[in-house]
């Protein structure tokens, strides 16, 4: 039986799309890891599920147990943009910077965050 061709080429297609994405996964991993090191935290909690955005409300300040409206429409995107924007907050960061690099380039503000020379105070989301 001879392979469809148009399912070759699609599957070609989609290869740059996958490493691209695997690379960008890989990246923000890095940079989360970092960051949770910057904030006092175990770095390893960064390749863990679910407990990583229950580190991540940690460290934004927020009671942790709040990362489970993660899972009500609506309320979850409004509280990904308040912990992204607290993150920021605590390593110093303005509001604008933190929602554009957090918010809508996650990736870039996490290697910022991570790699850069910005310190972690708590007392800045306290």
């Amino acid at each position: 039986m001879r392979p469809d061709s148009d399912s070759a080429a699609q599957a070609l297609l989609s290869l740059p799309v996958m490493l691209v994405s695997i690379v960008i996964g890989l990246l923000t991993l890095i940079a989360l890891w970092n960051l949770f090191v910057k904030a006092g935290e175990h770095g390893w909690a960064a390749i863990v599920p679910f407990y990583n955005t229950y580190v991540q409300f940690r460290v934004a300040g927020f009671n942790p147990w709040l990362f489970l409206l993660l899972l009500v429409p609506l309320v979850n995107v409004v509280m990904v943009i308040f912990v992204q924007y607290r993150i920021g907050r605590a390593f110093g960061k303005s509001p604008v910077w933190s929602v554009f690099l957090m918010v809508i380039l996650p990736t870039i503000g996490l290697l910022i965050l991570g790699f850069g020379s910005a310190r972690y105070d708590r007392s800045l989301v306290a």
